[in-house]
């Protein structure tokens, strides 16, 4: 499997954080491109929508968090994560989960 994907677990109620518009850019000579903007499904994953396979590069993802939270009437710190990484073999997965809470988050390479 090659791309790119995430996840989003609220760790404040322990369940996937559906419904949450995540971007994904490139970066360029000229700055960030947008190549995509998705929404979480009800298991808090983005598993398409995003180019595949991506090419080489530095890439951001953004995550509307603080959006996601108003709507459920949650104050939050964060407006939005940001997470930027680098994509060096194109032929690899690249799965990027973000653990939440109003307060904090968290994120790695996953698999």
């Amino acid at each position: 499997m090659t791309g790119i994907t995430t996840h989003i677990l609220d760790l404040s109620t322990g369940s996937p954080a559906a419904g949450v518009s995540v971007a994904l850019e490139r970066a360029e000579a000229s700055g960030w491109a947008m190549l995509g903007r998705v929404t979480t499904d009800n298991d808090g994953r983005v598993r398409e929508g995003f180019p595949t396979p991506p090419a080489a590069g530095r890439y951001r993802l953004t995550f509307a968090t603080g959006e996601w939270f108003r709507a459920r009437g949650v104050a939050s710190f964060h407006p939005e994560v940001t997470v930027v990484f680098e994509v060096r073999d194109a032929r690899q997965h690249h799965h990027v989960p973000l653990l939440l809470s109003p307060f904090g988050y968290s994120t790695y390479r996953g698999s």
